[in-house]
């Protein structure tokens, strides 16, 4: 017994050799993914021939980082961030509408293949949605377009597998929700997109870039949702930095509150990445 506990002293020390924990490091092994929705953002973004803005406070962080030799790393890490529909109104008054709240863990993997990444994001998540004040006519004493609050919130198991060569990176996964209100909800969703970020910057600079997100989900019948990012990037391409873009969406609402709303929209928006 003597020796076998000696082995296996002696095999975890030479695997905890070849690699290295990192606590806290300073960059997602993940980054977000560029015109995906559901996305920690710290930003906002203006529907052009409409009155409504869309605010993103939260963040994503790896609490570790694992890496196995050099060139494979694992990840574990927390999402916390909400998006928030505003309208509006006179003396730089901005009344909430609709909020939705992300909570969750994340798990990613990554290593290199050649010059190329192949790698895989996993999050364990909760959102939940809420009508706002800014949703209630005082005035009239009644909810906005006679929409009462309704309960919304789901948990979700979503896995996105990536491969990104040179400036270009593509995923595509699928979210399963294992548990929904209302239940009437169907409980698969599809994910595929890309995102291409110009090579070499401008100036030093910064990075013209063009992204897509198709989402297909399953309420009552499947539909899709499309959403199309162009702009420019100022800082790292993933990594610290923040982008000014246009972008164009079309499909079902992502607030939760209006979860069964058709939307079709064009928006400018900046997004920072802390």
């Amino acid at each position: 017994m003597r020796k076998i506990f000696i082995v296996m002293i002696f095999l975890c020390g030479a695997l905890f050799a070849q690699n290295k924990i990192e606590f806290f490091p300073g960059d997602l092994n993940v980054s977000p993914f560029t015109a995906k929705m559901i996305e920690p953002k710290i930003g906002f973004s203006f529907q052009t021939g409409a009155n409504e803005l869309e605010l993103n406070i939260g963040n994503s962080s790896d609490i570790l980082h694992y890496k196995i030799g050099r060139n494979e790393t694992l990840s574990f890490g927390a999402d916390f961030f909400t998006f928030t529909l505003l309208r509006g109104e006179a003396n730089f008054h901005f009344p909430v509408d609709a909020v939705d709240y992300l909570f969750g863990l994340n798990f990613g993997y990554k290593t290199m293949l050649n010059d190329n990444e192949i790698g895989v994001r996993v999050r364990l998540s909760h959102i939940s949605a809420h009508f706002v004040d800014g949703h209630y006519e005082g005035v009239n004493k009644r909810w906005k377009d006679n929409l009462n609050p309704r309960v919304y919130s789901r948990e979700f198991v979503e896995v996105l597998p990536f491969y990104k060569t040179g400036s270009l990176r593509a995923y595509a996964g699928f979210t399963y929700i294992f548990s929904v209100d209302p239940e009437s909800i169907g409980k698969d969703n599809y994910h595929l997109g890309f995102e291409y970020f110009q090579p070499k910057a401008m100036f030093n600079l910064f990075r013209f870039f063009i992204a897509y997100d198709l989402k297909v989900i399953h309420l009552d019948k499947y539909t899709a949702n499309n959403s199309v990012q162009v702009g420019v990037r100022f800082g790292k391409t993933y990594g610290k930095g923040f982008g000014i873009y246009y972008q164009y969406y079309s499909g079902k609402s992502h607030h939760g509150e209006y979860y069964d709303f058709p939307k079709s929209y064009s928006a400018i928006g900046l997004n920072l990445e802390l």
